[in-house]
């Protein structure tokens, strides 16, 4: 579903105009140190070259929200870094409501040239790579993923292929762009196990919700967040183990 947004872009300190791609108020402070690009270019002809991103950073704020992004690629596409703001303001509110009403509602983003995975959390920062993206610009859903660990903020004791397990849920269940990004859950294979993680982990909650509790995972992430979680929380919550309900899933893992 495609959110309609109306967001304040505040910030610079060298100077501000404003930019196409934003919507109504926003403003942006460009790099002095080059020309500011605010519209595609034509090239030769009938080629379009997308609009970059002013290096400097950027505030918005929306409904008591705010994301801060400060670019450090002089050559990052403007058309994925007004998606990251997208997803922010319409995805990120959701998570807050469901899974942890608490989470902070400040959350900063990094996107830096040096760092040479795709993405990483930490604390409220999120650091994203800008060669993945140059390369992989439909997978934007990355943010709707890590944005998630924001609000999972479990502290100690959470199991990591859980905590990954989730947050790919989360992605499954909230993307908005999975599919021209090539991104989906894969099918159960025998090789797999519920601790690969990611999207091995993400499907097995998938058909734990529609087969077995529907609420199985909001309950696992509080006890997660309450620092409640054990072995037993699957007992508790389904009277089966994890194996025995992987058992089951393995069995029949059609969704």
């Amino acid at each position: 579903m495609r959110h309609s947004l109306n967001y304040s872009m505040i910030i610079g300190t060298l100077g501000i105009f404003l930019l196409s791609a934003c919507s109504k108020s926003e403003l942006l402070t460009p790099d002095p140190s080059r020309e500011a690009i605010n519209e595609t270019a034509n090239i030769a002809g009938d080629v379009t070259a997308a609009a970059t991103t002013p290096v400097g950073t950027v505030v918005y704020t929306s409904n008591g929200y705010k994301v801060t992004i400060t670019n450090k690629d002089a050559t990052f596409d403007d058309a994925v870094r007004q998606k990251f703001v997208d997803i922010f303001f319409s995805v990120y509110p959701q998570l807050v409501s469901r899974f942890n009403t608490g989470a902070v509602k400040s959350v900063t983003f990094v996107i830096d040239p040096a760092y040479s995975g795709v993405a990483y959390t930490s604390g409220t920062t999120i650091t994203y790579s800008s060669a993945w993206f140059h390369s992989h610009p439909q997978d934007v859903d990355v943010v709707t993923h890590e944005i998630m660990h924001v609000v999972q903020a479990y502290t100690g004791g959470a199991p990591g292929w859980l905590t990954e397990g989730i947050a790919d849920y989360v992605r499954y269940k909230y993307g908005v762009n999975n599919g021209p990004a090539g991104w989906s859950l894969p099918n159960w294979s025998s090789s797999q196990s519920y601790t690969d993680a990611y999207r091995v982990t993400a499907r097995f909650l998938v058909w734990l919700e529609l087969h077995v509790r529907s609420t199985i995972v909001t309950d696992l992430n509080t006890a997660l967040r309450n620092r409640t979680y054990t072995a037993n929380t699957w007992v508790s919550l389904t009277t089966k183990t994890v194996d025995q309900l992987w058992a089951d899933y393995s069995a029949n893992p059609a969704l």
